[in-house]
């Protein structure tokens, strides 16, 4: 115990003394970069499957949610051991630091077989209602089948992940990433194509090449991430903690994976080139979303800790950075590229003449909603870091449940067109409510 309590003391930052900005950068970049990978094989991925064909491409805008739901129950578990162990670490009880850490794999094998069941069963279900083309029905079973079932990598590298963010180290989670993200990259045409005694597997081969890459991420970061599990007498009272303070972001990302669905089936009464456009919309998302999503996992970590240590100031002043930070990077990339350069990147993936069509228009009105869209995201992390369960929850649900579907439907009733407006209305109401709730607390913290 006492050489945890050693490399607790010798990390890279120290989150309650460092200056924050101090904090943010040197933890940030690998996280960006290995987000950067992971984005870039998700890009490579949705390349090679729309140059095999146009209905892969359709299928993987149908499984994307799923993906979504599945990252979310792996992430959000690692989120609650993330956030409780630099929470026992702000309090100086290092023990239960260590004794939640443990915990990381038994919860990532009973989530993956849970969700690996689920996926099995219903999946041929899922494709039916998703779409009338008996070509994209099957792909859609084949790729979703081998992606969720397979998926025991992914669930374990998440948890082992955020037992080592917890302590400071980002670099072997940024590692195991680019590795897991560059055996996908390699795999891809060579299974999706076939390559020599290799045959040509189609959308399967991407599916399996997704796989291949988590468990190899999965193994890099096991060796240090691992840790003794506690006692069984004391999983209980984890577990609940855990959970307490990652559903929040399990919430977060699984109302992802509902309105997504949701906006798929609004779409789906259009044509299947708006169903498309919508995937291609969420792949260059990843991209250039990857500066906010590496500082929320960042923030988290921090604010919990200084939360934990009675330093209401030090959270305010986290926020407010991440939020600069955030909105001065997205408006100089995302926004510009979105507003000046939405065909080429449509082309990218896509030769559907229609798509290309439709994706244009929605490109330019869903870059508006990029620089209201940081606040609404950054906030509910904000307060599940700080163990404000309601709070992070009530602005997960308004955000998802109750504006982009309820929106989308509304607007699509006007048109194709204007269903996009759907993006910018949702991330400013929710933006103006997450302002409301956060200068609540910050005055009765003061």
């Amino acid at each position: 115990m006492e050489q945890s309590k050693v490399k607790r003391e010798k990390q890279a930052v120290d989150f309650g003394k460092d200056p924050i900005a101090k904090i943010l950068f040197r933890l940030a970049p690998p996280v960006m970069l290995a987000q950067l990978i992971q984005a870039l094989y998700n890009i490579v991925d949705s390349f090679f499957v729309g140059r095999n064909s146009e209905s892969g491409l359709t299928a993987l805008s149908i499984v994307y949610p799923l993906q979504l739901l599945m990252i979310a129950l792996a992430v959000g578990t690692g989120v609650g051991i993330n956030t409780l162990m630099a929470h026992f670490s702000g309090l100086g009880r290092e023990r239960e630091s260590q004794e939640t850490a443990g915990l990381a794999m038994p919860l990532a094998l009973l989530s993956w077989v849970i969700f690996a069941l689920l996926c099995f069963v219903g999946m041929p279900a899922y494709a039916r209602i998703s779409t009338h083309s008996d070509a994209i029905i099957r792909e859609v079973i084949v790729y979703g089948r081998i992606v969720c079932v397979c998926s025991i990598g992914l669930f374990l590298e998440s948890g082992w992940t955020k037992v080592l963010q917890a302590e400071g180290d980002m670099r072997l989670p940024m590692v195991a990433q680019i590795v897991g993200a560059v055996v996908n990259i390699v795999l891809d045409p060579v299974l999706i194509f076939g390559l020599g005694f290799v045959p040509k597997m189609g959308i399967a081969g991407a599916a399996v090449a997704t796989v291949a890459g988590q468990i190899a991420a999965a193994l890099i970061v096991m060796p240090k991430g691992y840790r003794k599990m506690p006692a069984v007498s004391t999983w209980k009272n984890y577990i609940k903690r855990i959970y307490y303070l990652g559903f929040p972001n399990i919430l977060m990302q699984s109302a992802y994976t509902f309105y997504i669905f949701g906006l798929n089936m609004i779409l789906k009464g259009f044509s299947d080139q708006a169903v498309t456009t919508l995937g291609l919309y969420y792949k260059w998302q990843t991209i250039f979303f990857i500066p906010l999503g590496a500082m929320q996992t960042c923030i988290v970590p921090v604010i919990s800790y200084n939360y934990g240590a009675g330093d209401r100031k030090r959270c305010h002043k986290t926020v407010m950075e991440a939020l600069l930070f955030g909105m001065g990077f997205m408006l100089v990339t995302g926004v510009l590229c979105f507003e000046t350069i939405p065909g080429p990147m449509l082309r990218v993936f896509s030769r559907d003449e229609e798509v290309i069509r439709i994706g244009v228009n929605a490109f330019h009105i869903i870059g508006l909603s990029f620089l209201p869209l940081v606040s609404s995201l950054t906030f509910p992390v904000f307060f599940q870091a700080i163990g404000s369960f309601f709070k992070s929850s009530f602005l997960t649900v308004l955000r998802t449940v109750c504006l982009f579907v309820p929106l989308g439907y509304a607007f699509s009733r006007l048109g194709l067109d204007w269903f996009w407006l759907t993006f910018p209305c949702t991330e400013i109401i929710t933006t103006t409510v997450s302002l409301l709730l956060y200068r609540k607390f910050y005055r009765q913290a003061r």
